[in-house]
């Protein structure tokens, strides 16, 4: 009889470890999804800045303005 109740608590601590475990590892599944979400909405505003940054640049207007300011830097000196 004592050998049995050694066994019974032994698996119904295992049981309890077993279960502790697997909501410690759903939770730190939940938190690093957000941070994944978190992570790649900021890499899509990255993404759609530098798109602009690029149009931005890549624009004639842009290049006249930039020239426009280089003649009058040389005007001034």
């Amino acid at each position: 009889m004592n050998l049995t109740a050694i066994f019974i608590v032994a698996i119904i601590a295992w049981a309890i470890v077993s279960i502790t475990g697997s909501f410690k590892a759903k939770k730190s599944n939940k938190a690093s999804d957000k941070a994944a979400e978190a992570y790649q909405s900021e890499i899509a505003e990255l993404k759609e800045r530098v798109s602009v940054l690029e149009k931005i640049v890549t624009d004639e207007k842009y290049d006249l303005k930039k020239q426009f300011a280089d003649l009058e830097k040389d005007r001034v000196a």
